[in-house]
């Protein structure tokens, strides 16, 4: 037998693919088409993670269906221990809380009414979901602007992938967004986007309420 053979777990997995398992999930969402590798050995080793991640305060969200996995920070229960934040914050300005809602919106639009399972907008159509809640202005290129810069941030998230088209530039909406936009937070939408309109007259953004 090679000295390089995994070492059986007498629970289960090779104990060797549970450190890269830890690693990738501590360094963001690890997703079944993105890794493949990762993603399998998180499959078979899925109560070993759950296992160690919770003695640092944290749960593994795991979505087989949807195919990807992240790490939460546990909620705080009274009384209990106060662990430091592990899994920081992101705080989001208007546009892209509003964006975000949006994209999310039109991925149940279209899991409602197509088969496929991928959503790829051109940048005019993502642009045009949001361009008419912002705020009106004959500066149109600083406007462009703004929604180029939303949408960077949105890509750094890891809510939007650039995709090769034949039609220019397009992106795929990336399926984790669901994870974060849920379906409680969607049936309040039309609501929320009262709320977004009566905001959009603060050409400066910040937060939705």
């Amino acid at each position: 037998m090679s000295g390089n053979a995994p070492r059986p777990n007498a629970t289960g997995p090779s104990v060797d693919i549970l450190p890269p398992t830890l690693i990738a999930l501590m360094k963001g969402v690890v997703e079944r088409d993105a890794a493949p590798d990762i993603w399998q050995n998180l499959l078979q080793c899925t109560p070993a993670v759950r296992d160690h991640v919770s003695t640092i305060g944290l749960d593994l969200m795991l979505d087989e269906i949807e195919g990807y996995a992240y790490l939460r920070q546990k909620p705080e229960i009274a009384g209990g221990i106060t662990l430091p934040r592990l899994v920081p914050r992101r705080p989001l300005s208007f546009p892209v809380s509003l964006a975000l809602a949006l994209l999310r919106r039109k991925l149940a639009e279209t899991d409602a009414t197509s088969g496929d399972t991928r959503l790829v907008l051109t940048r005019t159509e993502i642009h045009d979901l949001v361009r008419h809640f912002l705020k009106d202005g004959s500066n149109e290129a600083r406007k462009e602007d703004r929604l180029d810069q939303t949408m960077k941030r949105i890509i750094d998230l890891g809510f939007l992938k650039p995709v090769k088209s034949g039609s220019g530039d397009a992106y795929e909406v990336r399926r984790i967004l669901a994870a974060f936009v849920n379906a409680q937070w969607l049936s309040d939408f039309d609501a929320r986007l009262a709320a977004y309109a009566a905001h959009a007259t603060d050409d400066r953004g910040g937060e939705p309420s």
